[in-house]
């Protein structure tokens, strides 16, 4: 696919902007949809005691809110072809 009369650095302006607005719009716990392609959104993680993979010490882990992707039913039909 070609991009005409889009310079390679006005293309990464685009896109950088394109993501700073997506994580803006989770960071204030909203929503993003891009009809056939997917919605972003978060989910909340509970507080949970896990463990550190080099020592094996018990460490406890906080609650957070995790970035989450559902694609769309365009997206699943082309991919499940």
């Amino acid at each position: 696919m070609t991009n005409p009369g889009l310079s390679q650095q006005d293309i990464e302006a685009i896109i950088s902007t394109f993501f700073d607005e997506i994580t803006n719009r989770l960071a204030a716990n909203g929503r993003v949809e891009l009809r056939g392609f997917g919605a972003f959104s978060t989910r909340a993680r509970d507080a949970r005691t896990g463990r550190n993979p080099r020592t094996g010490e018990l460490v406890d882990v906080d609650a957070k809110r995790v970035p989450y992707f559902k694609p769309g039913k365009e997206m699943r039909a082309r991919l499940n072809v």
